[in-house]
């Protein structure tokens, strides 16, 4: 299944996901998906090292579905940390539209 790599950014605890660049990105829409084993653990490794440098802090991979629209996670909980905060949609990531 595909997956991409989570975490949230130590300086505001932003939920940012891992994109091709190895950048963290804060829409989903621009993460890296990962289709293989090897290629997951490469991700998480370099996750790993940017959590030792202070930069994110709870890494974790997230099943996605591809969809016309970019990756979407499986989970419901992944889903709401993607979207951003549930409480008000004119702040965070629902206002950006990322």
């Amino acid at each position: 299944m595909p997956q991409i790599v989570s975490a949230n950014r130590l300086t505001d605890g932003i939920v940012v996901f891992l994109a091709a660049s190895d950048a963290w990105v804060e829409g989903i829409a621009g993460a890296r998906i990962f289709d293989d084993k090897a290629s997951l653990e490469a991700g998480m490794a370099t996750a790993g090292r940017a959590s030792a440098e202070n930069i994110v802090v709870d890494v974790a991979p997230v099943e996605v579905a591809q969809t016309p629209r970019g990756p979407e996670p499986k989970h419901i909980r992944d889903r709401i940390r993607a979207a951003g905060p549930t409480v008000r949609t004119d702040h965070g990531k629902q206002a950006a539209g990322l």
